[in-house]
């Protein structure tokens, strides 16, 4: 499904809501783009060719502009709600666990430190401010978290040797688990965006980094083009088979487990650490802010497959299997869980 509405431009007469740290060319470039009813902001803009609000369009210029990639950096990428945290957990034990042995399980940082402070997003934390970050004292290997669709990640990131891993989640629980999380996090001055609203939405292509398809398709082309340099993994597979998968990330990272590693039974502990069970009881991740103001108890809901079935109305299942349809069958790209059992 196409995105079919003709999307509002604003006047300067009109103004920009949502400006505050706003620099003036960022308020300047708002004035000129496409915009349409927002999630958790009154708006969000067609930027780039995708969807997204005010203050990540600021932040994604500063990162387009001054990021300098290093061959031995890692990006992970995502859709929100797709395992992001999950994905970050893996990556982060996977590559520092000689600094961080799976053996001591009890004094990792990831039993103390929320996934996204140790993997920040480049568009909320590490160009989140108009200062520009000194990445000079950035453990290596420096791993880094971002939604930016491919095509408009930094050059220096496609050009390099740095690895990107992309994991995405049947769009169905996708909607779903977005829906719940946005409304969780949504600034009590904005209503709650009522389901079948959303559901619009989110079909049209117009939600954070959207269009979805689009942004799927750009890290799943460029991962059949370039197999070195992008892995592209999906949720469903990796929670039926976790060992499997966390051995595959860790040959493409460069950080394989040894024959003695697999014997002493490495990577099943390491699947356990970065478990989502064993994330959401650690006190660090019921408590505090890790994404600017969202609290982190909210980033762990079920993370089960095909919750969507409790929500969407087979009218509604209809219409998404359309646009999946429509939009990814030519690519190849299928998902499990995205049919009512």
């Amino acid at each position: 499904m196409a995105i079919t509405q003709s999307p509002q431009k604003q006047s300067t007469a009109e103004g920009v809501e949502d400006d505050q740290g706003l620099s003036n060319e960022c308020k300047d470039l708002l004035l000129s783009l496409p915009k349409e009813k927002g999630w958790r902001t009154k708006h969000i803009y067609l930027f780039q060719g995708f969807w997204c609000q005010p203050k990540e369009i600021q932040s994604i210029l500063s990162f387009q502009r001054h990021f300098q990639a290093q061959d031995s950096d890692i990006v992970l990428s995502t859709i929100p709600k797709s395992g992001t945290t999950w994905l970050k957990a893996l990556a982060f034990a996977i590559a520092n666990r000689e600094k961080y042995p799976i053996s001591k399980k009890k004094s990792h940082p990831l039993l103390t430190s929320n996934p996204h402070d140790l993997v920040p997003f480049f568009e909320y934390k590490v160009y989140a401010s108009s200062d520009l970050p000194d990445l000079s004292k950035f453990p290596e290997p420096r791993i880094f978290g971002t939604h930016i669709p491919f095509p408009a990640l930094a050059e220096p990131i496609k050009n390099s040797q740095c690895k990107i891993v992309y994991i995405c989640r049947n769009p169905f629980d996708t909607f779903v688990s977005s829906w719940m999380y946005l409304n969780k996090v949504k600034p009590d001055s904005m209503p709650m965006v009522q389901l079948e609203e959303a559901f619009e939405m989110y079909c049209n292509g117009t939600m954070g980094y959207g269009p979805f398809w689009n942004h799927m398709l750009g890290y799943w082309n460029e991962s059949l083009k370039r197999p070195d340099k992008v892995l592209f993994l999906k949720y469903e597979e990796m929670k039926e088979d976790i060992v499997s998968h966390v051995k595959k990330l860790a040959i493409f990272l460069g950080y394989p487990f040894s024959v003695q590693e697999e014997r002493d039974g490495v990577v099943e502990d390491l699947s356990e650490l970065c478990s989502f069970e064993k994330m959401k009881d650690l006190e660090v991740n019921r408590s505090g802010k890790s994404i600017m103001n969202f609290e982190n108890k909210n980033l762990f809901r079920k993370a089960e497959i095909g919750d969507w079935v409790n929500y969407l109305s087979p009218p509604m299942e209809e219409q998404l299997s359309k646009v999946l349809e429509e939009k990814l069958s030519a690519s190849g790209l299928t998902f499990k869980a995205a049919k009512r059992p």
